[in-house]
């Protein structure tokens, strides 16, 4: 495991941080095996109930390390250069969407390329107010990755997707608090606490019903009705055979609070 992704649970929340503060948070290789293997870790983890994904320094993660980038393009390197997409990143982006458990991003700084598109692929941008996005992509002349094709438009819509990934720039927080890029801009010292408050709230609800809520979601964007209300069956079928399920009807005819155990 690389020192640049650091990974902590606790109280039933799995804390990814990317840990490469004089880089920016970028990605290099091992960072991007490392953090492709913790994520699949902090998925598959019945400990962890809820999952923040975080940075050190001034960055959330700016993407690609450009450095290792020029090496391997001057070492006409296409496996390792082309290779990355599948290996790394499509694997940390389906396991951030799909995950049966939810995830927040904690954006403490600038999240750009494949970073913005990590955070997209959460269910929960809290931002600090000193943070922003960059859809960085076409600046160096590349396409886009890591999901943000398909999770950009359905945040914003197809037409402003297009502008902001053809024409990039530096989008500050309160304005992708309007365009629905973030779900909360806090002053940055509040962060954490925030985010905190927020994970706690998640982790100490019903896991499986956010799971298939959020899955069912997913599902729907790129399937009929009739397929997404098949899909929703099964789920209602997973969840209402849940303790949980049992102990809430039973706390709410009680008039109790219910207590969820994520089981």
């Amino acid at each position: 495991m690389s020192d640049s992704v650091a990974y902590d649970v606790s109280a039933g929340v799995g804390t990814i941080t990317l840990n490469r503060p004089e880089a920016m948070n970028s990605l290099d290789t091992a960072t991007k095996v490392a953090l492709r293997d913790t994520v699949l870790q902090a998925a598959e983890d019945d400990e962890v109930r809820c999952v923040v994904l975080t940075g050190t320094g001034r960055a959330f993660c700016v993407g690609q390390d450009l450095k290792e980038h020029i090496g391997l393009l001057a070492a006409n390197d296409t496996d390792a250069l082309w290779s990355t997409v599948p290996d790394h990143y499509a694997p940390i982006a389906l396991a951030l969407a799909e995950m049966p458990k939810p995830v927040i991003a904690s954006v403490n700084g600038v999240a750009a390329g494949a970073g913005a598109s990590m955070a997209f692929a959460c269910d929960f941008r809290v931002v600090a107010d000193t943070a922003g996005f960059n859809f960085a992509f076409t600046g160096i002349a590349l396409s886009c990755d890591t999901g943000i094709s398909w999770t950009l438009p359905r945040l914003i819509g197809q037409a402003k997707a297009t502008e902001l990934l053809y024409f990039p720039r530096t989008i500050p927080a309160d304005e992708a608090l309007t365009l629905g890029l973030a779900t909360s801009v806090v002053p940055a010292g509040d962060l954490a606490g925030a985010t905190a408050e927020l994970a706690a709230k998640l982790a100490a609800g019903p896991t499986q019903a956010y799971g298939s809520v959020r899955q069912s979601i997913a599902y729907s964007a790129s399937h009929t009705l009739a397929e997404a209300l098949a899909f929703e069956a099964t789920k209602m079928q997973l969840t209402g055979a849940t303790e949980d399920h049992r102990n809430a009807v039973a706390s709410f005819v009680a008039k109790e609070k219910p207590t969820f155990t994520g089981k």
